[in-house]
């Protein structure tokens, strides 16, 4: 059985990750390390309860002692790292816990992988590290071009910033001690499951209460949307086959003006509920005052991950953002 370590496994990208390498893998132990912070919900995994291949452990990767009893005892033959702080609006008004969980968090899991791994010649050859990241660490764009993996780093946020200085721990732990690691930065996912607080949801549960539904400054901000289960092949992939010390930016091809894809998710709700205010969800868009340092366009070029990995994004967005809605409209409707 090889033993698997998912960091952040109750949150959003990671209970689906799990579901799925428990599903396609059933000689594998799953290890999920979790700190279970308010964006977290271990229900969603209920299914794996019970099973002798699935374990959980409430740790926060900040507590170095826990992390080496942890590594030791398991024994890992991979980790897929993805527990991090990740609202940029946190880490706005609050910067330290981003530092804390997304660079030192990650500094401790990856140098106890590597002195457990270190031991053994054909563990560090076989053992890989997989840090999932983001695509906020390249900046913005302008009006085009597109993120590729030789794009300059210029993180605009302290959560993009805090998520760069990870990526490049990661970076060093390669070229200094030619660890196994594979490193992936995404552009925005969506789907049924993710925490309120994102954009999606936002829209879905305000326009249902009737609320003002905000956005910021005029809705103009562009952003790569990635449905989560293709996310999570894509981490799949790049884990059993990607090159060490490589990283592949993964994309959706799905480009949307914030104020379009509001729109649209409107739309959707008026043909689903008909019960917005003057027949027209809409009438509820509020435009508020801009984030601070609010990237203007983002988007990735996931050619790299095509060519080499034979990845790409396979979900119909119309389709999978319908069933998104559907599924928040039941989530807020039984509340």
């Amino acid at each position: 059985m090889k033993k698997i370590i998912v960091t952040g496994g109750a949150g959003f990208i990671g209970s689906n990750l799990i579901l799925k390498l428990f599903k396609d893998h059933p000689d594998w132990t799953i290890m999920n390390i979790d700190k279970l912070t308010y964006a977290s919900d271990h229900n969603y995994l209920k299914p794996l309860k019970d099973s002798e291949r699935y374990y959980f452990k409430k740790v926060d990767l900040v507590d170095r002692d826990e992390i080496k009893d942890i590594v030791k005892s398991f024994k890992p033959d991979g980790v897929f790292h993805l527990a991090a702080e990740s609202h940029v609006d946190n880490s706005i008004t609050g910067p330290e816990p981003f530092i804390q969980s997304n660079v030192v968090g990650t500094f401790n899991l990856l140098e106890e992988c590597r002195q457990l791994w270190s031991e053994d010649p054909q563990s560090w050859k076989e053992n890989r590290f997989l840090h999932v990241s983001t695509d906020e660490v390249y900046g913005e764009l302008e009006d085009d071009g597109l993120f590729t993996e030789q794009t300059p780093y210029a993180p605009n946020s302290p959560y993009s910033a805090s998520k760069a200085g990870s990526d490049m721990i990661v970076r060093a732990y390669y070229h200094t001690y030619r660890m196994n690691v594979v490193t992936t930065n995404c552009s925005n996912n969506y789907g049924p499951h993710q925490h309120d607080e994102k954009l999606i949801p936002t829209v879905i549960r305000n326009a249902m209460a009737h609320n003002p539904i905000p956005i910021y400054g005029k809705g103009e901000n562009v952003r790569d949307w990635l449905f989560v289960q293709d996310h999570c092949e894509a981490l799949e992939t790049a884990f059993l086959k990607g090159k060490a010390g490589e990283t592949y930016n993964v994309g959706g091809n799905n480009e949307w003006m914030n104020l379009d894809l509001v729109h649209k998710i409107c739309d959707i709700l008026n043909n689903e509920l008909g019960q917005g205010p003057e027949g027209d969800y809409k009438n509820l868009i509020s435009f508020v005052t801009d984030r601070l340092g609010h990237d203007f366009r983002y988007a990735i070029d996931a050619s790299k991950i095509k060519n080499e990995l034979g990845w790409e994004p396979s979900q119909d967005f119309d389709g999978m953002l319908r069933e998104t809605i559907l599924w928040y409209i039941n989530k807020y409707s039984n509340k």
